[in-house]
């Protein structure tokens, strides 16, 4: 049997703690056939975060330059800092016939979904807005100002949570990791992006 595939993009999404970045994690351990995309971003690095692997960390100028030579498959501002997939990143890997994996807000993820027709988004959610406000709280990354607004703005994204082809509900990490990867799974298999030959 011979077969080939086209890269399949796969966007992960949800609103800030809902642990979206442990599951991108877990599955990029578990699945060498995906690529992380590493996004742009102006805001200072937190820490244990490493350039180049978890974001390119950029000045405004060098931003404002991407974005006059229309470099971002999808572009946006968030909690105060700009964001930016990089076009190049993406459709390089994609066309070699690798897996590529977005990590990225919501108001990005629509952007990508719009663009993109056969994207495959996955919306995680948090049980309760209770057990979100712990998890910001909890993590110790941004100050109190910058949680409250993070959840205020978590209200609207997941008010618009059935725009994505799937929703996980990450109230149990190895629950939520196993639905992950059955919608990986059937993916991989859909006839958009994989191609058998049957032989004589």
């Amino acid at each position: 049997m011979k077969e080939t595939r086209k890269g399949m993009l796969l966007v992960i999404s949800g609103p800030s703690g809902a642990g979206k970045g442990t599951l991108v994690d877990k599955l990029l351990d578990k699945d060498p056939s995906f690529a992380f995309s590493v996004s742009v971003t102006t805001r200072a690095p937190r820490k244990n975060e490493i350039e180049g692997v978890h974001y390119y960390f950029i000045s405004e100028e060098k931003y404002d330059t991407l974005l006059r030579e229309d470099a971002f498959l999808e572009h946006a501002s968030v909690h105060g800092h700009r964001y930016g997939t990089l076009r190049r990143e993406v459709y390089d890997r994609m066309n070699r016939g690798q897996n590529v994996l977005l990590d990225i807000d919501p108001q990005g993820a629509r952007a990508v979904m719009d663009r993109e027709k056969e994207a495959v988004s996955v919306f995680i959610l948090p049980p309760s807005y209770a057990e979100l406000r712990v998890r910001l709280h909890t993590r110790n990354t941004e100050n109190p100002e910058e949680i409250q607004r993070r959840l205020e703005n978590a209200r609207g994204e997941i008010a618009q949570m059935n725009r994505y082809r799937y929703l996980i509900v990450n109230d149990d990490l190895n629950l939520a990791f196993e639905k992950l990867s059955a919608i990986v799974r059937a993916e991989k298999q859909n006839s958009a992006r994989y191609f058998p030959v049957v032989e004589e």
